[in-house]
């Protein structure tokens, strides 16, 4: 659009915003753009760029006036496209429920979308105050609603949020739902014209939710020292809770990051996949011997798991990759499933380690697309999944969807029932390579604006097997080597993972070497094919 188109679509969009801090935001940026400051058109034209959609996990982006933030008119008018979504499937005066986080604009979104749900005829439900994401994914189930809705951005930085939606099997949204959903936004008209003051009333699963989780473990075991952080989100009370009603009562946790704050403080990035973020958690766990460390993403659907490990290096603690994680926990599952005949699930950019553990149990695999809409879905009997994005499904017929949560106490219950054999996780972690191969993985993203995909996709190197198992995802496989590429769902980059396994060996230790080496030498190739 020329500069004018733009600014006349910014006044059309204040016309029609409710919320006088957006609205006034939007008229002072585009009386700068008039007056001729630098970069206003060009700030301008980034706000009422298209629409946020529906990615990997639901909507998200910053928090800012115009169709392509996180606002208060974007809210109404989704969650009116949603609640015609609703009627037009035989679901008119259902119950919804809301839940929110503690990030910037939490309470007003979660607020707004609960009025539109209410004054639109609905069963609007609100969970008290902010809450971590699992606990609405268990509600939707446990309240037997038909929809839920989760204010929230999870690990994406300070100045995002994002909303979520789950339908009635307490899973996520998938195609063309998620379609479906867009175009009645493209129908509902302006937000200011919106209902938004419907009866709402307030619902607290948590006591269910925690005892579900609590009776978890399968093992006896409880003598464990845990170092635990929320990294300043609104997961760590639950969690402590959880925990102790599970018999782990000797936890610490990060003081400094122990409040819900939705500046984060204390961390560069509140995603503890990124280097420095879980550093407070290590020190405390070093400083009063723990046994595990616990890092919950903020709003706690994810959950990052430390160990004291000899190969450590200074401190001898190291954080395990979501792929160690994930192996240790599908392994620990199966071991207690009583499942007749056991499902585990991960997805195309996860190790492949899984399907080998899965077979040594006599149990069944699933390879899916990425991201928890998918995984749960993956078939019945279901028992597990995850992804190495640091989400774990340790429990599928009460949280359809990663829950950090229930993941720490099924992995204390792990540590403690290793540590009372005289053993650890590291320990089983080279059980499991020796049984079942080495598997390393590294991962290489790029910044990705969306318009171009990389020539990779157009041409792949020669000497690989191509699999394209979805439109804007290419599988390469060559011998023990498998390269996956894929856009971020929920940012604006693009993601390689890379994936070695060498073969099993008793020189657990020489595996290791060797997979390591070829992990590099495909890493450089890969940064080259960018």
């Amino acid at each position: 659009m020329t500069a004018r188109a733009v600014r006349d679509a910014a006044m059309r969009w204040v016309a029609d915003d409710p919320d006088p801090a957006t609205r006034t935001s939007l008229q002072q940026l585009v009386a700068a753009a008039m007056a001729g400051t630098p970069g206003a058109d060009d700030e301008l034209a980034d706000l009422m760029r298209a629409p946020l959609r529906f990615g990997t996990a639901g909507l998200r982006g910053p928090v800012r006036a115009g169709p392509a933030g996180m606002n208060v008119a974007v809210v109404r008018r989704t969650t009116a496209a949603l609640a015609e979504w609703l009627r037009r499937n035989g679901h008119a005066g259902a119950t919804v429920v809301v839940g929110r986080d503690a990030r910037h604009g939490s309470a007003e979104f979660a607020a707004a979308a609960a009025g539109v749900l209410g004054a639109a005829g609905f069963d609007a439900v609100a969970l008290p105050g902010a809450s971590p994401t699992p606990l609405l994914a268990f509600a939707v189930r446990h309240l037997g609603a038909v929809a839920g809705v989760a204010v929230t951005a999870s690990h994406n930085p300070a100045s995002d949020n994002g909303y979520k939606v789950y339908l009635g099997d307490g899973a996520q949204l998938v195609p063309p739902v998620d379609a479906e959903i867009e175009a009645l936004t493209e129908q509902v008209g302006a937000a200011v014209a919106i209902p938004a003051e419907g009866r709402v009333r307030e619902v607290d699963p948590l006591q269910p939710y925690l005892a579900r989780v609590a009776g978890l473990p399968v093992g006896g075991a409880r003598d464990l020292r845990i170092a635990l952080t929320p990294l300043h989100g609104v997961g760590g009370a639950a969690a402590v809770q959880a925990l102790a009603l599970a018999g782990f009562t000797d936890v610490h946790v990060v003081a400094s990051q122990a409040v819900p704050d939705p500046d984060f403080p204390t961390v560069h990035s509140p995603n503890p996949e990124h280097p420095g973020t879980t550093d407070a958690l290590l020190t405390l766990a070093a400083s009063v011997d723990a046994d595990l460390a616990v890092a919950l993403d903020p709003d706690a659907d994810r959950c990052a798991l430390g160990v004291r490990d000899g190969r450590a290096g200074p401190g001898g603690w190291r954080m395990l990759t979501g792929d160690e994680t994930g192996v240790l926990l599908g392994d620990h599952v199966l071991r207690g499933s009583r499942e007749p005949a056991p499902l585990v699930a991960t997805t195309v950019v996860s190790s492949s380690m899984l399907r080998g553990v899965a077979a040594a149990h006599g149990a069944r695999f699933a390879e899916t697309l990425t991201g928890f809409k998918w995984i749960v879905r993956a078939g019945e009997g279901l028992v597990y999944g995850y992804e190495e994005a640091l989400g774990y499904c340790v429990d599928p017929d009460a949280v359809r969807d990663k829950d950090g949560i229930a993941a720490a106490v099924v992995a204390a219950d792990l540590a403690a029932t290793l540590r009372s054999a005289g053993s650890s996780l590291p320990a089983r972690l080279d059980e499991l390579a020796a049984a079942h191969g080495v598997h390393v993985t590294a991962q290489v993203t790029v910044p990705f604006d969306g318009c171009a995909l990389p020539a990779l996709f157009g041409a792949p190197p020669v000497g690989w097997d191509v699999e394209r198992p979805a439109p804007d995802v290419l599988v390469l496989r060559r011998g023990g080597e498998r390269v996956v590429v894929r856009p971020s769902g929920t940012e604006p980059i693009l993601k390689t993972y890379l994936e070695v396994v060498e073969p099993p060996d008793v020189d657990v230790t020489a595996a290791r070497a060797r997979a390591a080496a070829r992990l590099e030498t495909l890493t450089a190739q890969a940064r080259e094919w960018r």
